[in-house]
């Protein structure tokens, strides 16, 4: 695990730096500066990008993960390496040609409830053109055990680049309109970066050749194709689905109070960077006993961590929404619907990898997609009723569903086990210091206020979780830094 905490730690800071970064864009600049009708478009266009990347990568960043430590000769991974790049492709510029086709109708059903949309369609396959290659290049560096840059970029580079534009409209040098174009090219930008920084890693020889095992790698291509856009529908889906049914800047509203809830997944985002391919290796070598204590370890530890985020914004949340346009504060319920899911999802650990690594993956992800399709229905029937707190619903019940679902199978097929009692210890104290603190109100400032409860929570969540010993890996990196702390004075 040391690498994994070294790496994951960093990843972590990256991480948590690029929310930091994106809360004050999310919270302050883009309501203020760009409105919530081009808030909302912004947010729109990158979605439907997001949604539709894994059909672009068609699967190869985590299929790159899977195959690479199965090659034990350079030139087989040279060759493999090529095939990972030049094979999406295949289906990327027939997916283009047929959209080109069928322009006129896309755009109809696009734009037919928000007409500002149309103008700025044809971002959308340029924008998720430039994520899928991204990711694979970045999963280029992760298997290479180089996964912090390419964190830097996504996490911390993209959101510190749009805080320069969003200055820029500040001082009119840039128009609203002119914001969109710009996060198109930051993309394009972000993809170019990542690729030059891989070939850096290991200089590229590319072959115009198949690998031995096409066969093999084809077909869990198809089905990472599947969960990949599973997974970025559960996660962006709703967003689309608002913009049938609503005027555009209700995506604005619901994409704060998802921000918001996204930060608790920020931990896991983090340690799945370098335990995936971790995992990979120890599936391949089948060291199931280690794998299982890696299971408990990463649960455990995300728990733990996660838990004390959704803490904070918890008993946070009213002081936080005090801070924003009076118009962006019925998301708060939203916060609470999407934190709780998300908080469901950390704690099962590196679930996903261990998943994506058997040979069982297929039944789970064709059960992700009857998911989708739940998702879908649901947002139909609760988005006209109850506006995007029935979108919080659905996509609460969508992800909670998906994950146990996820949880249930490797549970009953490998008969591997990410909880234990320190499990049900840790949702005791969370649960227990929530109720303590979030109707503790201080009479200051949002920002003071915010600031005192959070330096409680931070001393009383950490001294319970190392009195009881919750994570012992936790407790360890607390002993080091009391240890150098004792030392420096």
């Amino acid at each position: 695990m040391g690498i994994v905490l070294n790496q994951s730690l960093k990843n972590t800071i990256i991480t948590y730096l690029g929310f930091g970064i994106g809360a004050i864009n999310t919270l302050y600049l883009y309501p203020v500066l760009l409105g919530a009708t081009f808030y909302g478009l912004t947010n729109y266009i990158t979605s439907c990008a997001n949604v539709i990347m894994p059909l672009f990568a068609i699967g190869m960043q985590n299929t790159l993960v899977k195959f690479y430590s199965q090659y034990e000769t350079q030139e087989e991974k040279s060759r493999f390496l090529s095939f990972t790049v030049l094979f999406p492709l295949v289906v990327i510029v027939p997916m283009l040609l047929v959209s080109l086709y069928f322009y006129d109708e896309i755009l109809f059903f696009l734009s037919k409830k928000n007409e500002i949309v149309k103008n700025y369609v044809w971002l959308i396959p340029f924008i998720g053109l430039c994520m899928a290659y991204f990711e694979i290049f970045y999963a280029w560096a992760r298997v290479h055990m180089h996964s912090v840059f390419g964190n830097f970029i996504k996490e911390v580079g993209l959101r510190l680049f749009s805080l320069l534009l969003l200055i820029a409209v500040y001082f009119e040098y840039l128009s609203v309109e002119g914001f969109v174009y710009a996060t198109a090219a930051l993309y394009l930008l972000a993809f170019l970066v990542t690729m030059f920084y891989a070939f850096h890693i290991e200089k590229p020889t590319f072959q115009f050749s198949m690998p031995k095992n096409t066969k093999e790698i084809l077909t869990y291509t198809f089905y990472i194709i599947l969960s990949g856009s599973v997974a970025n529908l559960l996660l962006d889906g709703d967003k689309i689905m608002l913009n049938q049914y609503m005027i555009i800047d209700n995506i604005a509203f619901y994409s704060i109070a998802t921000f918001i809830a996204l930060v608790i997944s920020v931990p896991s985002r983090a340690m799945h960077q370098i335990v995936y391919p971790i995992t990979a290796k120890l599936m391949h070598d089948n060291k199931f006993e280690e794998l299982n204590v890696l299971y408990k370890k990463t649960s455990i530890n995300l728990q733990v961590v996660g838990g004390y985020v959704m803490l904070g914004i918890f008993v946070n949340i009213n002081q936080l929404y005090e801070m924003v346009p009076k118009e962006y504060s019925g998301g708060i319920l939203v916060v609470f619907m999407i934190g709780i899911s998300k908080y469901f999802d950390l704690i099962l650990g590196n679930n996903n990898a261990i998943i994506f690594n058997t040979k069982y993956y297929r039944a789970v992800l064709f059960l992700g997609v009857l998911l989708v399709a739940v998702a879908i229905g649901l947002n139909m029937v609760f988005i006209p009723m109850y506006g995007i707190m029935g979108c919080a619903f659905a996509t609460l019940l969508s992800i909670t569903l998906y994950s146990l679902a996820k949880l249930l199978f490797v549970v009953k097929r490998l008969h591997l086990y990410p909880f234990t009692r320190e499990t049900i210890h840790s949702l005791v104290i969370t649960f227990i210091l929530f109720i303590s603190f979030y109707f503790w109100e201080f009479p200051f400032s949002p920002i003071i206020a915010i600031t005192c409860k959070s330096i409680l929570i931070t001393v009383v969540y950490t001294y319970v979780n190392y009195k009881f010993v919750i994570s012992t890996e936790i407790n360890n990196a607390i002993d080091l830094v009391l240890a150098k702390v004792k030392k420096f004075f």
